[in-house]
């Protein structure tokens, strides 16, 4: 019996042209890229073609409620679809985030000034929302919550180690939060034009449009300017809810606020980066660019410039007016002890 199945407008199961064998089953990756093709083809689903559709309701309602509870639950509050009847609408989405704030090994935030890491004291960040350069043992090589636990756990012995009970706290600015407060009142007494929810799906259609599985310059650029446009219509929100509790007008406010930082930083950093690397596959520059050419003996080989390859980090600042700032810096190559964890030297990624 079938597990699912993917099929287009055409009520087509097309995973069999993209993987014969794996089907449905395949890797995220592929199944993402073979969506993203049904649906810039013209097969997607909907009156915008922007999905297709995952079918469960071969498969016995018995069946559905003892092992996909939560998928089915999940399809009912979200798209109003009862599981045992209709498909389910789907499309390639975000499910981890590879960027984020620059950490050294023990979850120190650090800073890059004049080609140094430096320590921000007192800051720290780990899991999701940090960049630990750990460089794919996180993912794919293992998983987000292993990421979080090893990285949690090194924020918190040194958080043990540098500061001891009774030590003296430093004195905090008289006017220290009143920025956050006021960014509160901002958005619950908000009266422009533009409800929140529109302005996301405004921000997620452009994000999926022109920075999703596949990407090219043009696409890229015009990208850009979309999205610098829809940052700038924030000042021009309209709220309802004016209260402190239990509002969710407000709390939608602030992720649309944290969602358009994340945006902006990836395709302004995906537009200048001009080669593929990982996740980021661009159909205009197919090639991975590193100093050497590691699909070829090093033996003989120059070594280019730093700002002649693109094995190095992408800094990005997003100042309050939404303009991206971008910077860059060097990939940490060798580990703590040769000895305990031999270093890895990079290598072509093929299957």
């Amino acid at each position: 019996r079938r597990s699912s199945d993917l099929i287009n407008s055409e009520g087509e199961r097309f995973m069999e042209r993209y993987a014969p064998v794996a089907k449905d089953l395949a890797s995220r990756d592929v199944v993402s890229r073979s969506m993203t093709i049904e649906m810039r083809e013209g097969r997607g689903c909907g009156p915008d073609k922007d999905h297709v559709f995952l079918q469960l309701h071969h498969l016995p309602p018995q069946q559905l409620a003892m092992r996909l509870p939560g998928i089915s639950e999940t399809a009912m509050i979200f798209a109003g679809v009862d599981v045992t009847k209709e498909p389910i609408p789907v499309l390639p989405t975000v499910h981890y985030n590879m960027g984020g704030i620059p950490t050294n090994f023990r979850g120190q935030v650090i800073i890059h000034k004049a080609g140094e890491d430096k320590v921000v004291p007192g800051l720290y960040a780990c899991g999701e929302a940090a960049s630990a350069s750990v460089h794919g043992a996180n993912r794919l090589g293992a998983n987000s919550l292993l990421d979080l636990v090893v990285f949690g756990r090194a924020c918190a012995l040194t958080i043990a180690e540098l500061n001891k009970p009774g030590d003296a706290i430093p004195s905090v600015k008289p006017n220290a939060g009143e920025a956050s407060v006021a960014n509160l009142d901002k958005i619950r007494f908000a009266n422009g034009s533009i409800r929140t929810s529109e302005l996301r799906i405004s921000m997620q259609k452009t994000m999926q449009n022109h920075a999703a599985v596949f990407r090219t310059g043009p696409v890229l650029q015009e990208g850009c300017e979309k999205l610098s446009a829809i940052a700038n219509s924030m000042d021009d929100l309209k709220t309802f809810d004016r209260g402190i509790v239990w509002n969710t007008d407000l709390v939608e406010t602030l992720e649309l606020q944290n969602l358009m930082l994340c945006a902006l930083q990836t395709i302004y950093g995906a537009e200048a980066r001009k080669e593929s690397r990982g996740a980021h596959a661009r159909e205009d520059y197919k090639v991975r660019i590193d100093e050497y050419d590691y699909s070829k003996p090093l033996e003989g080989q120059q070594k280019k410039p730093f700002v002649e390859h693109w094995r190095k980090h992408t800094l990005s600042q997003v100042d309050q007016n939404w303009k991206v700032s971008l910077s860059y810096r060097p990939v940490i190559d060798v580990t703590l002890n040769e000895e305990d964890c031999a270093t890895v030297p990079p290598a072509i990624r093929s299957y």
